[in-house]
């Protein structure tokens, strides 16, 4: 039981870390970050699109972080890696936070929703699926929307292989809405090996 308590202490503390990342570096389109435990101490990668925002000058930014990390939760010895997010529009992160911004900025969900399928096909993707929830475009009940391009699986061993999931919340005057973003990058090579299969086979 000891060892249970302390892997289900250790999970609030990396979700607690996630949040205080994500909110100190949303300016710089934070993705995520990866916690891993090693005999020197607590490295910690951080995925941004914009890595000079978290560095600052002279790297003096990611000490002043660590630090901080240390003595709000107990980390022991947090050694920070900032690293650069290629394509912000096959994150599903980023992709995910940015239609919260937009949509905390009023502009209509329809047209942020129809705006990132475009870009994010555009720049390469196989699918996109964007679920937005809540009280929008001044409904009284709320209700959910889902805009889609492109192909994606749902469920199974491919959608856990090769689909990105993320989720958002975006602070509006009615309430809350929430952002579910699904992107598939690539088709699975089963799936073009059957395909590929079949070409021949006619």
């Amino acid at each position: 039981m000891a060892v249970e308590r302390l892997f289900v202490k250790g999970g609030i503390k990396n979700i607690q870390v996630e949040e205080f990342l994500r909110k100190k570096f949303e300016r710089a389109d934070y993705s995520h970050a990866e916690i891993q435990r090693t005999t020197l101490g607590t490295r910690i990668i951080i995925w941004v699109f914009k890595p000079g925002l978290v560095v600052g000058k002279s790297g003096k930014r990611v000490e002043e972080i660590a630090k901080e990390i240390e003595e709000r939760f107990g980390l022991e010895n947090p050694m920070i890696d900032v690293r650069e997010v290629e394509n912000p529009f096959l994150d599903a992160n980023v992709v995910a936070r940015r239609v919260a911004r937009a949509i905390e900025k009023g502009v209509n969900f329809k047209r942020v929703a129809n705006y990132y399928l475009t870009r994010v096909m555009e720049t390469g993707a196989i699918g996109i699926q964007i679920k937005i929830g809540g009280k929008l475009a001044g409904s009284e009940r709320s209700r959910f929307q889902k805009f889609k391009a492109g192909y994606i699986r749902h469920a199974g061993e491919y959608a856990e292989k090769v689909v990105e999931c993320a989720e958002a919340q975006a602070s509006i005057k009615p309430g809350i809405v929430g952002i579910q973003v699904k992107i598939m990058k690539e088709m699975p090579k089963e799936v073009k090996i059957e395909k590929e299969f079949k070409l021949e086979k006619q």
